[in-house]
């Protein structure tokens, strides 16, 4: 699995979270997501999706719909995008 991790700043949390949950990552083919504020800035928020490949993962952020939906999310300059093979996932 290829797992895809988003971290951006944005405007305000509330506004983006509504925007985001119109647009999850599962409308690009991702089998689940986690959305992660961070702990000293809670406007800056970390998305980490799992896709079946990395072709697909690509194709996520490529899409001119997310690009619409960050701006109207109120993302606040470029998003940094990194993707990782999974290589262990366990839960506790």
């Amino acid at each position: 699995m290829v797992i895809l991790a988003v971290q951006h700043k944005v405007a305000n949390f509330d506004a983006w979270k509504k925007v985001f949950d119109q647009n999850p990552p599962k409308m690009g083919g991702a089998l689940f997501h986690r959305v992660n504020r961070m702990l000293s800035d809670p406007d800056t928020v970390a998305v980490v999706a799992g896709f079946k490949s990395a072709e697909e993962a690509q194709a996520f952020t490529a899409a001119p719909e997310l690009a619409a939906a960050l701006k109207q999310a109120g993302v606040v300059g470029a998003p940094r995008i990194e993707m990782y093979d999974e290589v262990e996932a366990v839960t506790y």
